[in-house]
């Protein structure tokens, strides 16, 4: 659906976007992320056809949205992080008005179905809730059923419920084959809705690949309480293919005979380490408390990925 090759965009002497490539497949989910400067917008902007690269090759649906800009525009619906909405109008009026500059057809009550605004449809902008907006917002990026959609922090300031409903309503849309491409600074909404995701780090590509693969780049996590003694807990180690680091419950090593050890194991091998703990528990006749275990998250991804292209540079 869109394909960048080696893209570079600038202003002026500034690289914002640095031989930045990504592939959104049909049918997919996929989050492009990056801190404040990263590049995403402008390169969001560049898909778009609203500029052109300085070098590379973007392709969305096969054509260059440069030069096929009314072509692919008229493909794609776009959700803005700032609303061009009318207060004054009722929700039904401002779709109406949407209705009139868009090249794509579809009904009023229809799209409001489907992000829920259907009850509202007579109430003024004005008193729309911030959720509410968001979803006015996207109402009119889903007008005409548009095969690509382009978020753009679709759920910034809204409440963790406001923000459910959002996700649910990407879903269903993705569920019905269109496809969808967002940027996010929520580590855990990006977790939760892509399929692939591409990390910009000062205009370059940092990490990128299908979620799974992102997320396998860093070690699961085991993390427990422990009353073992220090000589159990050693035999321990040679059980567990992951890391184990220990530290005392209390202020010192000393408390530890008391009240035991936090330990955490940093595991690429987490399902065969979890039952190796359990064993190990049993053998010893050990309770185990604060019990967790966990793939690791987008958000420790985020955070690390200087080692991450450290560790890629020198392969």
């Amino acid at each position: 659906m869109v394909e960048v090759r080696s893209a570079s965009c600038a202003y002026g002497d500034f690289l914002a976007v640095d031989g930045v490539s990504l592939t959104v497949p049909r049918g997919g989910i996929h989050a492009l992320l990056g801190t404040n400067g990263a590049g995403k917008t402008t390169l969001l902007e560049t898909i778009q056809g609203f500029r052109r690269p300085e070098s590379g090759e973007i392709r969305v649906f096969g054509a260059d949205p440069w030069r096929r800009r009314s072509d692919v525009a008229g493909r794609t619906g776009t959700m803005l992080q700032e609303s061009g909405l009318v207060d004054e109008m009722t929700v039904s009026d401002q779709l109406s008005l949407w209705k009139g500059v868009s090249v794509r057809e579809d009904q009023v009550e229809r799209v409001l179905d489907l992000v829920g605004l259907a009850h509202r449809r007579k109430v003024p902008v004005a008193v729309l809730s911030g959720g509410e907006r968001r979803r006015l917002d996207f109402a009119m990026a889903l007008w005409g059923d548009p095969e690509l959609v382009v978020l753009d922090e679709p759920t910034t300031g809204l409440d963790p419920q406001s923000r459910r409903t959002m996700w649910s309503i990407i879903r269903d849309l993705n569920d019905r084959g269109t496809t969808v491409l967002l940027t996010t600074h929520y580590l855990d909404e990006a977790q939760n809705l892509a399929d692939s995701v591409t990390i910009l780090d000062r205009g370059r590509t940092a990490v990128e690949g299908s979620m799974s693969e992102v997320l396998a780049a860093i070690p699961a996590r085991i993390t427990f309480d422990t009353p073992a003694t220090s000589m159990a807990l050693s035999g321990l180690w040679g059980l567990v293919a992951g890391e184990v680091a220990q530290t005392p419950i209390g202020a010192s090593t000393h408390d530890s005979e008391r009240h035991g050890w936090s330990i955490t194991i940093h595991t690429p091998e987490l399902q065969d380490d979890v039952a190796a703990v359990i064993d190990w528990a049993r053998a010893n006749d050990l309770r185990l408390g604060q019990f967790r275990c966990a793939p690791a998250s987008l958000e420790e991804v985020f955070f690390e990925m200087p080692s991450l292209i450290t560790g890629k540079a020198e392969r």
